[in-house]
């Protein structure tokens, strides 16, 4: 048996047998055609393409079932490339020309067009690489019989292993065959992840060699709650992770009894509990999971889902469809965090060299001033429908903070000109993602009405590491004394100036780091819909004094080695069926 450890990305535990996706390309062999032969090569290629079209149709309109028609814009793109005349006519020219196979005519005229991207050390011309390497291997699919070919004629439940895999490939799959995936690369935070997620599909990433280490037909396990992939289990290991199985059947039928409940300690301490969200129709997770509202909801995903920049009426569109499912309660709206792998760099003539210490996040909106004006209106119009609350991204400068507020008071003033109604004393907030906001914290206090921590960054900036970087993702801590420091600090600067502060980090949904927030005085969790329940079991467990003790005794310590597992110990003695005895087995 191998156990590799990998990165989780979407949680559960599956049984299945490997199904290696990948095509090689460079292992597509070459060879002469006959005169004869070439048209009907040609018409093979044809029939590749339109098969592979149809498959996209399918793949967009599932999406928009399941997803929602945001999120479905993602595969818009992979469409109109599949369509583009510039693209195929140079493989049928190929073909008639050189007489060769339509494989390799596939290959060359891909690699051609990625090799831009290519040679671009950038994460956001990787992201386009992965786009032109799916639809290769699409089109190689149909020309070679395989990949979803074969996939189709499974009769068992199949594990996906690939390199890597894009949203249009994993919102593709068949559930009834497919029960999760793990790749060699990949980050928490890719369109990937949030796919699977969405889909329920269990998740590992970064596990570097299970392409090389796997081999169609092996049985495998995933554990997409601890970040494990074991490749050819003995018995004794089906036994029990058949066991985790059933515990976490148990404990998910005992959960959904949680939901309808208040979210209070037993200390009698209101402890609020939303939701993040991507795409507007996540919002009903949020509500059937028991949250009390949405938390953050990352805007930036309008971009991220098409090709073309979203215009007022989309934005008002979707934070209105957000509005109506949440049914009175309150919409959390970070404006564009654009910038960094994201929107920008794959926009831009001259990409930045280091993007993450670039023009992003609040920066970029400030520069991109009639986009922001854009986006300002559509959440002020909105806010005339329910209640909102807006937060300002990745501010590093007081000067930051009043600019943004100042535009929003110019849009505020034009849009009453117009006779148009918007909440005009809709809460303004930001998210502290940066050592320099954290430190600043009693000045940014005093102007505005909640802060919102950030742990994906500010671990990120703090530490100095790439959190989607599989390489070093032992070294995301967000239970380092520095990271721990800088929270407390925030925290207390809130509670002086009398102001929310929430955390919408994926930390925040760690049962174990919760606990930590609560003893360190947060009073709002927001986090991915389906942790919902478990922060709330959680909550109701536990007294605020017995959190402030953790969080003191946390405190003590100088190595986050030791913050970390204590943290787990106690969140296990306090739910300990959340945990299923695998906790210091897998993670230590």
């Amino acid at each position: 048996m191998q156990v590799l450890p990998g990165i989780p990305v979407s949680s559960g535990i599956v049984i299945g047998r490997v199904f290696v996706l990948d095509h090689d390309p460079h292992r597509v062999a070459r060879w002469t055609v006959p005169e004869a032969a070439v048209p009907r090569e040609v018409e093979r290629l044809d029939k590749a393409i339109a098969e592979s079209l149809q498959d996209l149709e399918k793949v967009y309109a599932g999406a928009e079932h399941e997803l929602g028609i945001e999120a479905a814009k993602i595969f818009l793109f992979h469409r109109g490339m599949l369509s583009d005349k510039k693209l195929i006519g140079p493989m049928r020219e190929m073909i008639r020309d050189e007489h060769v196979n339509a494989e390799h005519a596939v290959v060359v005229a891909f690699d051609s067009l990625a090799q831009m991207f290519r040679k671009q050390r950038d994460s956001a011309f990787r992201t386009k690489t992965d786009d032109i390497r799916d639809l290769a291997s699409r089109v190689l699919d149909h020309l070679m019989g395989s990949g979803p070919a074969r996939l189709a004629q499974l009769e068992h439940p199949a594990v996906i292993v690939a390199t890597d895999l894009t949203p249009s490939q994993t919102a593709g799959f068949d559930r009834k065959k497919v029960v999760g995936f793990v790749t060699d690369s990949g980050g928490r935070t890719s369109h990937t992840a949030i796919v699977a997620n969405a889909l329920g599909l269990p998740a590992v990433v970064g596990c570097r060699n299970i392409t090389a280490a796997a081999q169609s037909g092996q049985t495998v396990i995933i554990d997409g709650d601890r970040g494990l992939v074991l490749l050819d289990p003995e018995e004794d290991d089906l036994r029990r992770y058949r066991g985790f199985i059933e515990q976490r059947r148990t404990y998910q039928l005992s959960l959904s009894e949680v939901a309808g409940l208040p979210s209070i300690t037993r200390d009698g301490v209101h402890v609020r509990i939303v939701g993040n969200v991507e795409f507007p129709e996540e919002c009903t997770t949020v509500v059937d999971q028991g949250g009390e509202g949405v938390g953050l909801y990352r805007s930036e995903f309008l971009y991220l889902a098409g090709e073309t920049e979203p215009t007022e009426e989309e934005h008002f569109a979707a934070y209105a469809r957000c509005i109506e499912l949440l049914a009175g309660r309150p919409l959390t709206i970070r404006t564009v965090d654009l910038g960094a792998d994201k929107y920008t760099q794959a926009r831009s003539m001259t990409p930045e060299r280091n993007p993450a210490l670039g023009l992003r996040s609040i920066r970029y909106s400030l520069a991109e001033k009639a986009m922001f004006r854009k986006q300002l209106r559509a959440i002020l119009r909105a806010s005339a429908l329910g209640p909102v609350k807006i937060m300002f991204p990745m501010i590093t400068t007081i000067g930051e903070l009043r600019h943004a507020k100042l535009i929003l008071r110019d849009v505020m003033e034009d849009l009453g000109d117009e006779g148009i109604g918007f909440d005009r004393q809709m809460p303004v907030g930001v998210m502290i993602e940066v050592p320099s906001a954290a430190l600043i914290a009693d000045t940014l206090a005093q102007e505005v009405q909640f802060f919102s921590i950030g742990t994906n960054d500010l671990v990120q900036y703090t530490l100095a590491v790439d959190r989607t970087n599989e390489r070093i993702a032992g070294l995301y801590q967000p239970a380092h004394p520095a990271v721990i420091q800088l929270i407390r600090g925030v925290a207390k600067a809130a509670a002086k100036a009398e102001i929310e502060v929430s955390c919408c980090g994926e930390a925040a949904g760690e049962l174990d780091y919760a606990l930590l927030l609560m003893g360190l005085g947060l009073r709002t969790l927001s986090v991915p819909g389906n942790a919902i329940p478990h922060l709330k079991r959680l909550v109701r467990s536990v007294e605020i004094s017995q959190c402030e003790r953790i969080a003191r005794k946390v405190r003590s310590f100088d190595s986050e080695v030791q913050a970390a597992t204590y943290l787990r110990d106690q969140a296990r003695k306090l739910v300990p069926e959340a945990f299923d005895g695998r906790a210091v087995e897998a993670r230590d």
